[in-house]
């Protein structure tokens, strides 16, 4: 089992996240922190594998609290899924940096943390079978383009192949997870999994479109090669 420790400030959503990583095969979470003060504790008494970590926190900043994680790595060495609402360049730079494993900005679909959670699972695993590493085992522990980490369970190459050609083939050049569902013929809850697999591993991206009122559509573009 992947150890998941959840750090937000908001008690429902670390509830919510909670949730759904304790409903993912493969993951428990052993606990929940509100405070960057709290998590550094947490990560050296429960000792997690994975931290699900926001950046906006009431004592620190979550860029604070990954400096600290890379300072202690020695003793107790984590990963890390960055999830909050900071959009700004140069908090995604530090976080790369600091060598988290994926960002989701917030808000976001269930699916796209669940998807985050199976790659990072697929991470683990393929890492455990490496015996030797040749430059084809480091492009894929280090995710390149020659060497990607293999799809989530129940995601194929051939729907894949699908929803790319209907992106590509969007009048509009993007469409929202509904209207691809209507050019695929897929369920709309297919479609979206798909959509949010193509934006983790790059090949689409996801921009929401303000309307008159209610929640931001979310449009999902190709991304060229």
């Amino acid at each position: 089992m992947i150890r998941v420790l959840v750090v937000d400030d908001d008690f429902m959503v670390a509830r919510l996240h909670s949730s759904v990583v304790a409903s993912q095969p493969g993951f428990e979470v052993v606990g929940a922190a509100r405070t960057g003060a709290d998590a550094l504790s947490a990560v050296r008494t429960l000792r997690p594998e994975l931290v699900l970590l926001d950046i906006y926190l009431p004592d620190m900043s979550g860029l604070e609290v990954l400096r600290r994680f890379r300072e202690s790595a020695a003793d107790y060495p984590v990963d890390v899924i960055v999830i909050s609402a900071a959009r700004d360049l140069e908090t995604l730079r530090q976080s790369l940096r600091s060598g988290v494993f994926q960002y989701l900005v917030k808000p976001f679909e269930v699916e796209s943390l669940r998807a985050r959670l199976e790659d990072y699972a697929a991470h683990q695993a393929e890492l455990r079978r490496l015996t030797e590493v040749g430059q084809e085992e480091a492009d894929r522990v280090f995710r390149t383009a020659s060497g990607r980490i293999p799809a989530p369970k129940g995601i194929s190459p051939e729907t894949t192949d699908l929803v790319l050609q209907a992106l590509g083939d969007a009048p509009d050049a993007d469409l929202s997870a509904t209207e691809c569902a209507e050019a695929t013929g897929l369920s709309r809850s297919s479609t979206r999994r798909y959509l949010e697999h193509l934006v983790t591993i790059g090949r689409a991206e996801m921009r929401p479109r303000y309307g008159v009122a209610g929640r931001p559509e979310r449009r999902y573009k190709i991304v060229p090669r």
